[in-house]
């Protein structure tokens, strides 16, 4: 089961990443179906799985279902290139591939896709923290910090929502260090960001701005040591 999703994933990394320049990219997008890449490519991923498989006449309808699936996805993505967000389609690209792989591997009876993974209640506590961490407490954050207001304190040459995204990977990243016992992690986190945050700090020389990215750093850390210490303490109850 899970040595033949590997043989699969490997195939799929190998040959959309690492055995594909970016020249085959771009001449795809442009000449579309008059490609020769887009058939060079079908034709490294089928090379890939005769040899990462090992037994060609055992996994030869998977073998034909992932090449045939893999040109009608590609396809699809170069067809939807001008209309769909380029971030949307590379993601979807990459989840329909995995599903590809997944529906291969169950036809060969070596696992079955479960309904009941999500009857269980740590994968549903898991889920609702993660939830939690990133989307409900960017909220939260938003609006608790509403009340102030910092002028000049935001560059115009910032990326869009650039803080927000930080603040949901620092929040996950604290997560699975209290998860995990690494405590001492967090603190290497604070400074890390102490030492990034001290230039704009230093340049704007601002107290309400150094008070307002305080704030905010210290209630963003400690929603995510609380979440993440009811999360342990709720698994060992439901365990």
């Amino acid at each position: 089961m899970v040595l033949l999703t590997l043989k699969f994933l490997l195939v799929q990394v190998l040959g959309d990443f690492v055995l594909q320049p970016s020249r085959w990219v771009i001449d795809k997008q442009n000449k579309l179906l008059r490609s020769p890449y887009l058939y060079i490519h079908l034709l490294v991923h089928f090379l890939l799985l005769l040899m990462v498989l090992g037994d060609p006449k055992r996994y030869w309808f998977g073998i034909m279902v992932t090449i045939f699936s893999h040109f009608a996805i590609d396809l699809a993505k170069l067809l939807l290139r001008t209309r769909v967000n380029k971030r949307l389609l590379f993601f979807g690209d990459q989840l329909a591939h995995f599903l590809v792989i997944l529906i291969v591997v169950n036809y060969y009876n070596l696992f079955k896709l479960k309904v009941e993974f999500f009857n269980n209640p740590g994968v549903l506590l898991l889920i609702i923290s993660i939830v939690f961490l990133t989307e409900v407490s960017s909220i939260f954050m938003k609006v608790l910090l509403s009340r102030w207001t910092v002028e000049g304190g935001l560059s115009e040459d910032s990326l869009d929502n650039a803080g927000k995204y930080i603040g949901m990977l620092e929040r996950l990243l604290i997560f699975f260090f209290v998860v995990l016992g690494y405590w001492q992690s967090i603190g290497f986190l604070l400074a890390a960001k102490s030492v990034f945050r001290f230039g704009d700090l230093s340049k704007a020389k601002d107290r309400k701005l150094t008070e307002y990215i305080l704030i905010g750093t210290l209630v963003s850390f400690g929603m995510a040591i609380i979440i993440g210490i009811s999360y342990k303490y709720l698994l060992k109850m439901i365990s």
